[in-house]
């Protein structure tokens, strides 16, 4: 990756298309599960190694339950065998895991295992990698909601299980919709979708994204040019006011007319 790129704070990704890059290749939908499982820890440390600060991946939604039972019970049962033989590699990634989402509803082996991994990477420094398991943002929010004293936006985002708004937002396989993900996190946050299903998506397919995400134009709802305008208006004033000059003079007046042409264009237009 190019040093000069602006590495995002916080990537979201939504780990789509386990069971489709696994029917591609005739193998059952547990195997694209099993590939999508151990996918998340290489990519996880190269979002560490890059300086991204927040990674928060789109484990098991709310509506997952609603899957094939055999399917559920392979998402709640096969995390724990791949994870346990990792564990000594996470906690000396430096990475610090958080497992978001409602947890009444966990079977408590797995429960256990997400006790464990975040206890024992409670004091790591580098990058925050937030699990959305059993998670839904409409979720969150009433809950969020039911929790507020008073009606403002830092009282619900002090409420949130995740309070750092996400820059950019990825998800593979295809799809072009957040499924109830980080709705309130995302609000501006950059949209990136990738044909490439989630055990397919490597680091040089997040690089691409955080290239990409180096093009988009981050306004916030602002006027970008409206603010340069206002600082070369202040500093053809400043020129003005320290000299006399008739050059310097004719130019503040010129300017003064093409920044009112544009003011004029953009509220008609």
């Amino acid at each position: 990756m190019k040093k000069t790129l602006n590495v995002p704070n916080h990537v979201a990704i939504i780990m789509d298309g386990n069971g489709r890059w696994a029917k591609k290749r005739l193998l059952p939908r547990s195997t694209g599960h099993y590939f999508g499982g151990m996918n998340v820890q290489k990519i996880a440390n190269y979002a560490n190694n890059i300086g991204i600060k927040v990674l928060t991946l789109y484990a098991f939604s709310t509506e997952n339950w609603n899957r094939p039972v055999d399917e559920v019970n392979f998402l709640m049962t096969k995390p724990i065998e791949i994870v346990t033989p990792k564990i000594d590699s996470i906690v000396k990634s430096n990475i610090k895991i958080i497992f978001i989402g409602r947890k009444d509803r966990v079977p408590k082996p797995l429960l256990s295992l997400m006790i464990k991994l975040e206890s024992l990477t409670i004091n790591n420094t580098g990058l925050l990698l937030n699990i959305a398991f059993d998670y839904g943002a409409y979720d969150e929010l009433i809950t969020a909601i039911s929790k507020m004293k008073d009606s403002t936006i830092e009282e619900l985002e002090k409420n949130l299980m995740i309070s750092t708004p996400v820059d950019l937002l990825i998800r593979t396989s295809g799809e072009q919709r957040l499924s109830n993900f980080l709705l309130w996190q995302a609000a501006y946050a950059e949209l990136y979708f990738t044909k490439k299903h989630w055990p397919a998506f490597t680091p040089k397919e997040l690089s691409k994204a955080i290239i990409e995400f180096n093009k988009r134009d981050r306004r916030y709802g602002k006027i970008k040019w409206l603010k340069r305008s206002i600082d070369l208006f202040l500093y053809l004033y400043n020129k003005k006011v320290d000299s006399s000059t008739t050059e310097s003079s004719t130019l503040f007046v010129y300017y003064i007319i093409i920044l009112l042409f544009l003011l004029m264009y953009h509220i008609v237009f």
